[in-house]
């Protein structure tokens, strides 16, 4: 046994002395400390609470903040939260990382809830197991370089500023990995964008971003430099989104970086707002001359997309049509519903603006059947479609394609922080924060990007199957069931019957 000297005892002693030295001036510094910040809190007038209880009612802020992710791992169901709850960020998970799908004892859902979705098993389906790709389908077979694609699920409008240049390679990546398009969102075409070799749609937002000439107007220099680029395969004037119809797009000033500032064509280091609406787009009839330039001068095919809010939206713009002539129609309509929202929007516009898909998808179908258009203007679907029923239930309705960006977001790593417009992802998808971003990995995630295209399409092709058709684009409204609040389930071939032509 080590003998005790006098030397090791004096040592010893002198580590608790500075130990204890250490502690009374740590504790010394909390008392100052909290001194400091109770004359602070009691003296200041915009805190009730804080003034009331001064320094403790700090802690009811802390908590407030950390509720939001104590609520989401702990507190809410597997069904519960908003907007998306974790059965649906769940299976987004899995399908992105190619894992099984399959669970165990029975469905977690309430079947009886009013608006949940039933599909028409067929009693006898199909014996082949090999899974039956879609036709084809062309948009804008009057342009001169009309598009075709046999897939139906693609991603949706995502900017680059409004999300990471990281995030934009992923994506771009994937989507070429799994033959889906990428809509660059109104922030103008980066060279993330091009890198991975993926078709394209260019939106044209109310900013005229990354084809404005130095006034802000339409570049038609820009617009045919952008034609030219054989990834570019189709042009979207977006007139509204899901997240803030009638309201335009705000990037902050944190955002708007020199690289970002040149893509689109604006200052550096000044938040960018975008106007409320096309100054040009003030009518039907101006909306198609504006859809006719972009195709004569691009050659390719031309839609836009739009927030639905009545159906007199729908018989201006059907009118407009029949009068000039099917072949002034847009290629396509981008049905975007109210419950979309990938950009960060006020509370006002987010929660009670605009109709949900589920009212203003078949109105758009059903309209355009009336005026025989249909066959025209192909339909594309986008708003909170992020798993496979909410899918396979568009194409029931009869939209032709269905676009998620939220959906594309969990797949890159994304876990509903509720910080898109802070510029502190946690995830590296939204921020410009260089230490943020370098915890996504454009290689990795673009594999999950892929995984999430293609499990998608396999599994509301399953459903497909179940339902006794070939494949997802034959699904039509017989083959699904909507609860109704008596909790029974009604078609919805009944209850949004094919109206007849009257053209």
């Amino acid at each position: 046994m080590r003998e005790v000297t006098p030397l090791s005892v004096d040592l010893l002693l002198s580590a608790v002395d500075v130990l204890a030295s250490v502690l009374l001036f740590g504790i010394g510094v909390l008392i100052l400390v909290a001194m400091m910040l109770y004359i602070v809190d009691a003296t200041q007038t915009r805190h009730a609470v804080r003034r009331n209880y001064p320094v403790i009612g700090r802690f009811r802020y802390w908590f407030e903040h950390l509720g939001e992710f104590f609520r989401q791992y702990f507190f809410a169901m597997d069904r519960e939260e908003m907007p998306f709850n974790r059965a649906q960020r769940s299976w987004i998970y899995r399908a992105s990382k190619n894992v099984t799908n399959t669970l165990p004892f029975g469905s977690t859902r309430d079947l009886t809830r009013p608006g949940t979705v039933l599909f028409v098993n067929d009693p006898y389906p199909g014996l082949s197991q090999k899974d039956a790709r879609p036709p084809p389908l062309t948009i804008g077979p009057d342009a001169s370089e009309p598009y075709s694609s046999e897939h139906f699920f693609h991603i949706s409008a995502m900017s680059y500023g409004s999300i990471s240049n990281v995030a934009v390679q992923a994506l771009s990546r994937g989507a070429a990995k799994a033959g889906c398009w990428l809509n660059t969102g109104e922030g103008g075409l980066s060279p993330y964008h091009l890198e991975g070799g993926c078709d394209l749609v260019f939106q044209i937002g109310t900013a005229k971003y990354g084809v404005r000439d130095e006034h802000g107007n339409l570049s038609k220099a820009r617009l045919r430099e952008l034609a030219e680029n054989p990834h570019v395969r189709m042009f979207e004037i977006k007139l509204s989104q899901g997240a803030k119809p009638g309201m335009g797009g705000l990037l902050p000033r944190v955002k708007v970086t020199e690289e970002i500032a040149c893509i689109r064509g604006i200052p550096a280091g000044k938040a960018s707002r975008s106007p409320r609406r096309h100054p040009e787009i003030g009518n039907p009839a101006e909306l198609l001359d504006m859809v006719a330039r972009i195709r004569d001068l691009t050659g390719k095919p031309v839609g836009f997309k739009a927030v639905i809010g009545s159906e007199q939206m729908l018989d201006d713009w059907v009118d407009e049509i029949l009068r000039r002539g099917p072949a002034s129609a847009p290629d396509f309509i981008t049905v975007d519903g109210c419950d979309g929202g990938s950009g960060a929007a006020p509370m006002p516009l987010l929660d009670a603006v605009g109709l949900p898909l589920r009212e203003s998808l078949p109105m758009v179908v059903d309209r355009l059947e009336q005026g025989g258009l249909r066959d025209r203007v192909r339909i594309i679907a986008s708003g909170k479609q992020v798993n496979p029923s909410d899918v396979a239930w568009a194409l029931c309705l009869g939209a032709d394609f269905i676009c998620s960006a939220r959906a594309f977001m969990f797949a890159l790593g994304c876990i509903q922080a509720m910080q898109c417009n802070r510029n502190t992802c946690p995830t590296g998808v939204t921020t410009h924060n260089p230490r943020l971003q370098q915890g996504l990995n454009p290689t990795d995630k673009a594999v999950r990007v892929a995984h999430l295209a293609c499990n998608m399409e396999a599994e509301v092709a399953m459903i497909a199957h179940s339902c006794g058709v070939a494949h997802p684009r034959a699904l039509n409204r017989t083959h699904a069931r909507i609860v109704q609040p008596n909790g029974l389930s009604a078609s919805l071939h009944a209850l949004y019957p094919m109206p007849a032509r009257t053209v």
